[in-house]
């Protein structure tokens, strides 16, 4: 009878110990299958629908959100449509009473010390075309010309280009135009020709860089030697609405003309002077005076 009874208890001890053996093994497979689900909603995002993980991968780089797009100035959006035309420009129009001051061959040795003074006195606005090679330590020059105006290409060594291979051209108009945009961290959309000497393969490298060709309605005379009393008189005598003329920063007469003789005669005149963006914006030319080239001014 004895031996019956622990026959039966062995039994219930089995039984006991099987049932909580299932139990475990249930829960362990519970929490597989948890983790499981868990990892399948994750990757399909709770769903049914997969989604790419956070973060740049090698084959997906992550795209930031564009910057919100400026609309561009009045002055930059004449330069465009001109650039666009084709055509070089010599002059404005013939309304108002608008002036644009030029200075070729920068950055020169008399800016810093005479100019900068004798415009900001006459609160008068210039265009600087910049020779790419005389850039180099002269950066802070550069920097301080765009409190009066843009900064402009006007070729890396002043070549004559339509002596050049046309890969030479390219590359002397190209080398400036980076050179000066590092220098000033602004586009540069201007492009002046040394001696204005230019052909049609110069006027298409400097649309397809984005750039308007100036050249000019009055030409100052000061880099053939005119003394500071012809330079005046060659101005003074030819100048009008919508002219353009032509000054050299790295000449001392000219810097002694416009301080005693010229910008003081366009303001009794009731001139304006105006950077060439502003005088586009201002007071543009027509198409038939673009056309005409010098003639239309």
């Amino acid at each position: 009878m004895d031996a019956n009874r622990n026959g039966r208890r062995t039994a219930r001890l089995r039984q006991q110990q099987l049932r909580r053996r299932r139990f475990v093994a249930a829960v362990i497979v519970g929490v597989i299958a948890a983790g499981v689900i868990a990892g399948v909603l994750t990757a399909f995002g709770g769903t049914g629908r997969a989604h790419k993980t956070a973060g740049p991968t090698k084959h997906e780089p992550r795209v930031h959100p564009a910057a919100p797009k400026r609309k561009p100035s009045k002055e930059a959006a004449a330069v465009k449509r001109f650039v666009k035309l084709g055509y070089p420009l010599y002059c404005g129009g013939h309304k108002g009473r608008y002036v644009a001051l030029t200075f070729d061959d920068g950055p020169g040795p008399y800016t810093t010390q005479y100019a900068f003074r004798i415009l900001r006195q006459a609160r008068a606005r210039a265009t600087w075309f910049l020779v790419g090679r005389l850039i180099r330590g002269q950066e802070k020059t550069v920097k301080r010309e765009l409190a009066f105006g843009p900064v402009a290409d006007h070729t890396w060594s002043h070549p004559y280009l339509p002596g050049l291979s046309l890969g030479q051209m390219a590359n002397e108009i190209a080398s400036a135009q980076n050179e000066i945009e590092r220098a000033s961290g602004r586009p540069v959309t201007l492009f002046r020709p040394p001696y204005g000497a230019r052909n049609a393969a110069i006027d298409a490298e400097a649309k397809s860089l984005g750039m308007l060709e100036v050249l000019w309605s009055i030409d100052s005379l000061d880099s053939q030697g005119a003394d500071w009393n012809g330079i005046t008189k060659q101005v003074l005598n030819n100048v009008g609405t919508g002219s353009i003329v032509l000054f050299h920063e790295n000449r001392g007469q000219t810097i002694r003309a416009l301080k005693f003789n010229i910008l003081p005669a366009l303001r009794k005149r009731g001139f304006k002077t105006v950077t060439v963006p502003e005088l586009l914006a201002l007071n543009p030319p027509s198409l038939k005076q673009l056309k005409a080239g010098p003639r239309g001014c």
